[in-house]
This record gives C-alpha cells, sequence and structure tokens, in this order.
C-alpha cells in the first residue's frame, strides 16, 4: 500500500495543475463519471453527505446541488482551492483537512458518503473502509469511484500504452512526471472490482454492487451500511 506522507507530498505539489490536468488527461469525461456518482446516491435535500480524499472537491460541488456536503482531504493546496471554487459557484461546502483512516466525526453521522479516485491510495484500504462505515447512518450508502483495467480486449492495448507512456509524458510537461507515473502504477496495481467488492463485505457493507463506465477504464461499486 502506499505511503501517506509520500502521497500527501506529490499532491501538495500537483494541486496548482490538478484540474488542468484532469481535463485534458480524460478528455473531459471525468464529469460524466461524477455525475453518475451523484445519481446512484437517490439524494434529498436533508442527507448528510460525506466526500473523501475530495481534491479540489469537484465532485463535493456536484453533490452539494442536491444536499448539505462535507468535502474530507488531508492536502492543504487541494482544499484551498476547493474552497475558492465552492466561493465562486456559490454552493458552500464543509470543508475539513482529515485523513480517511482517522476521521473527525462521531458515529453514525452521515447518510451518505463518496470517494472518487482516492482509495486506491490509502495506507491501509481496509481500514479507511472501516473508519467510512463507522460514520455512515445505519442504511447509509457509500459509493465508491475509481480507476479500473478495461473489460473490452480492443481497449486494452491502447489504454496500456496511454497509461506507460502519455500520462507520464503530458503529467511531466504540465505538472510533476513522478506524479503521473505513481499515478500509472497505482491504476495497474489496484484490484479487480470483484476484488473492490470483496474487501467491502468484509468491511461490514452490504448490498454491494459495482458497474463498468467507458469502457471498464473506471467502475463505480455502491454499498450500503
Amino acid at each position: 500500500m502506499p505511503d501517506a506522507s509520500v502521497i500527501k507530498e506529490m499532491f501538495e505539489g500537483v494541486a496548482p495543475r490538478y484540474d488542468l490536468l484532469n481535463r485534458v488527461l480524460s478528455l473531459g469525461i471525468d464529469r460524466g463519471w461524477r455525475r453518475r456518482v451523484v445519481e446512484s446516491l437517490e439524494l434529498r435535500p436533508e442527507h448528510r453527505v460525506l466526500d473523501l480524499c475530495c481534491g479540489t472537491g469537484d465532485l463535493a460541488l456536484e453533490l452539494a446541488r442536491e444536499a448539505p456536503c462535507t468535502a474530507c482531504d488531508f492536502t492543504w493546496n487541494m482544499l484551498t482551492r476547493a474552497r475558492a471554487k465552492s466561493a465562486s459557484a456559490g454552493r458552500p461546502i464543509a470543508l475539513a483537512c482529515a485523513d480517511t483512516l482517522e476521521l473527525p466525526f462521531g458515529d453514525d453521522l452521515f447518510d451518505r458518503a463518496t470517494i472518487a479516485f482516492g482509495i486506491r491510495n490509502l495506507e491501509s484500504m481496509s481500514a479507511g473502509l472501516g473508519e467510512i462505515r463507522r460514520v455512515l447512518k445505519p442504511g447509509g450508502r457509500l459509493a465508491i469511484l475509481e480507476f479500473s483495467q478495461p473489460n473490452r480486449g480492443w481497449l486494452k492495448l491502447p489504454y496500456r500504452i496511454y497509461l506507460d507512456r502519455l500520462l507520464p509524458a503530458v503529467g511531466g510537461l504540465l505538472s510533476r512526471k513522478e506524479a503521473y507515473r505513481y499515478l500509472a502504477e497505482s491504476i495497474q496495481g489496484f484490484p479487480v472490482p470483484e476484488v473492490l467488492v470483496d474487501l467491502l463485505e468484509e468491511a461490514g457493507f452490504s448490498g454491494t454492487r459495482y458497474s463498468r463506465l467507458s469502457g471498464g477504464i473506471v467502475a463505480l461499486h455502491l454499498a450500503s451500511k
């Protein structure tokens, strides 16, 4: 599993170009992925939502359209950008500088929780899932959006070339090459969706299911407490 101090330093460094690179490297389809997360949660105005590893707040801002949202990240540079985007959009989100492995919230507090492109960066996935389950209310729902491997044969070679060559090259031009090399390696080393289902069930979640998006390069997992 990744070293938290290394991950924190890396994301502090890439924060200034993080949004630009997300748009360039995903060709803008990351917006559609986040919309799928919001739709899957069936939010109501009375719900309390927790967005973990929130980065610069893109998903939190989408969630805040539907219900009050608290966004957490352990990287100050990301949170300052999330705060600026929240003010600009006129959509308030509560912000907390916190590690997903040690959340500063009481038990059974949130109706919904999300983590997008962050769970593979946790030092302990099982500990993180345990903390998320702790702060969810009984019946609360978790949505995990994470990179995966294509399930369509014709996509596998182009995707491998993209991860091995294009991603570090573009990341190196616009930000830190080593960060985007890590991104490629962490995607290729992340468990397949079926394994994440097992980890969720081991952490005490139920009703776990997943769907593949964009030819399988991303997977959306849903589970309940």
